[in-house]
């Protein structure tokens, strides 16, 4: 039964999204705080349970990066809507995860399976997106986050997004490249 913990933590990161959205939207700042940074906190323990216990799952492998992109997208959309984040960033955000998502489709039907377990620098990106996310909200709460605070992890954000997003292209395109060697007999 804890077997499952990883995948309900990660379910509960999808049903936080509705109303941590709903919360910024309606300008409750400290409840979009709080609601993000639990979700921020399950995707730390469903990851940590999976790994430690290997309560990992092929549903948990698709689900827990669905969900933090779920929850990223909807965070930044909505806080560039509101005028809180950068239009430019969001693009860049989404754009990204775009690139990503469609470069493992393509692998996937032109070569099968890809192991797309998250790289470091990913792992760092999203670190720097939740840390953004949680610094805007918390000065639009008015808790004393420096406006100097919020564009550093901004520029964070950016350089990782750009250097995730060319590594994740590299990976799959040598990949790609390898395995079409091999078809070929080349």
């Amino acid at each position: 039964m804890l077997r499952h913990l990883p995948n309900a933590l990660t379910v509960l990161r999808i049903l936080l999204i509705g109303p941590v959205v709903w919360f910024l939207l309606h300008a409750d700042y400290p409840r979009t705080l709080i609601g993000f940074a639990i979700a921020a906190v399950t995707d730390a323990v469903d990851g940590l349970l999976a790994k430690r216990f290997g309560w990992t799952s092929e549903l948990g492998k698709v689900l827990d990066p669905l969900a933090d992109k779920l929850l990223l997208v909807a965070m930044f959309i909505t806080l560039s809507a509101l005028g809180f984040a950068p239009v430019w960033l969001t693009v860049l955000v989404v754009a990204r995860d775009v690139v990503i998502a469609g470069g493992a489709l393509l692998f996937h039907l032109n070569f099968g399976d890809l192991d797309g377990r998250p790289t470091p620098v990913s792992k760092l990106n999203t670190l720097c997106q939740i840390l953004f996310v949680l610094a805007v909200t918390a000065k639009a709460a008015g808790l004393g986050v420096s406006g100097t605070v919020v564009i550093v992890l901004g520029a964070l954000v950016m350089v990782t997004t750009v250097v995730s997003g060319l590594d994740y292209v590299l990976r799959y395109a040598s990949r790609a490249s390898a395995l079409y060697r091999e078809r070929v007999g080349r």
